[in-house]
């Protein structure tokens, strides 16, 4: 139980950098081109953070990809890119459907996603066991709880909208395509949660061959993972600076505080996902520890984001049913994270006891059954 409790407060910790590393962009100055304040964040998260300070922290971080192999490396790096590419297409729906429904949406998918993939994909042997059950129910009550607090925000928006320009409504085509992105944008951005889980083989030769802690170990498989991501991420930030020929606002005055901001709002984007990579071990296996960390994860950097709304007087002039729909869905989310934590650690005793196989199992019965014929 002791490791479960260190893991989700790694993942809490996670959250609180994951919930907080917008909250720097609001001190760019109004009128800065997306690209030039996201283009160097992206450069700055996937390629210069993990290629000049993780090989410092992870002995051989570069050995060990290399001898990992093709094999060891090709599916952080796949499902990295695809995260990228995720983390693209939320941007995209943000300006289709808005914030609070983009979010809602996007939230839903990851959780269902990033929680049941890896289980899929690795444990389906175990989807019908008393903790297999338990922690699909766990993730059913995590998106309950972001549909919940989905509703509360497309309240509070169109709250805030009838007191000042009047209220905007979503219909047809734009609609629909605003949907289907968000939807999808939270199926590659949960891709994260699967590249951890096929990181066993590079933290195994990591941990064995150059003698690093599992904490450090995981920087070599998030590494990986933000390498591949950096390819689609950083290659839409250049084709947004060229299609919008925005390249000058690198050299216009006051670029350096954009810079230093887009550094900031990087190394606590980092931090979460560090924070992420670290205690998906201490919730199980390499590939089980992922499906339980990444609902959980999310789940708290829902929470975290909420309470930085309040904080920075994001709900100021919210309607009382927005507030009510919001505390409600940070409720259900609790109850959903603690339906995982009962599901790891029901994980956790089935691991210590094994399944029984089949012919002990009827060895035993046997057995059984002569020392009740030899007594009756």
């Amino acid at each position: 139980m002791g490791t479960t409790v260190i893991g989700f407060t790694l993942l809490l910790l996670g959250a609180i950098c994951g919930g907080s590393f917008g909250l720097p962009s609001k001190f760019v100055k109004k009128g800065t081109p997306w690209e030039t304040l996201w283009g160097p964040f992206f450069l700055f998260v996937t390629i210069l953070l993990p290629t000049s300070i993780f090989p410092f922290i992870a002995k051989g971080l570069f050995a060990t990809c290399s001898d990992a192999g093709y094999g060891g490396i090709i599916m952080p790096v796949a499902f990295g890119f695809l995260w990228g590419l995720g983390s693209m297409t939320l941007g995209i729906s943000f300006g289709l459907i808005g914030l609070s429904l983009a979010y809602a949406l996007n939230y839903g998918a990851q959780i269902a996603t990033g929680g049941m993939g890896p289980f899929i994909i690795h444990h389906s042997e175990q989807l019908t066991t008393a903790h297999g059950v338990t922690i699909m129910a766990g993730v059913a009550v995590c998106i309950v709880g972001v549909i919940a607090c989905g509703r509360a925000a497309t309240l509070k928006s169109k709250s805030q909208a009838a007191e000042s320009e009047g209220q905007t409504v979503l219909t047809g085509d734009k609609l629909t395509k605003g949907l289907i992105v968000a939807v999808l944008s939270g199926v590659l951005c949960a891709c994260y949660g699967i590249a951890l889980s096929y990181g066993a083989k590079v933290t195994e030769i990591s941990v064995n061959e150059y003698g690093n802690p599992g904490w450090r170990a995981a920087f070599v498989v998030t590494a990986l993972i933000l390498w591949g991501g950096s390819v689609s991420a950083c290659g839409y930030c250049v084709y947004k600076f060229c299609k919008n020929k925005t390249w000058g606002t690198l050299a216009k005055p006051g670029i350096g505080n954009v810079l230093f901001i887009a550094l900031v709002m990087a190394l606590l984007h980092d931090g979460a996902i560090l924070f992420l990579g670290v205690g998906v071990p201490k919730l199980g296996t390499q590939t089980f520890g992922a499906a339980i960390a990444y609902p959980v994860f999310m789940s708290f950097a829902i929470i975290v984001g909420n309470i930085n709304g309040f904080l920075t007087k994001e709900w100021k002039g919210a309607s009382k049913q927005s507030i009510y729909w919001i505390a409600g869905g940070i409720i259900i989310l609790i109850i959903g994270v603690s339906l995982l934590a009962k599901g790891n650690f029901m994980q956790g005793e089935y691991e210590k006891r094994g399944p029984i196989p089949v012919e002990k199992s009827v060895r035993d019965n046997s057995a059984e059954s002569a020392n009740l014929a030899d007594h009756s």
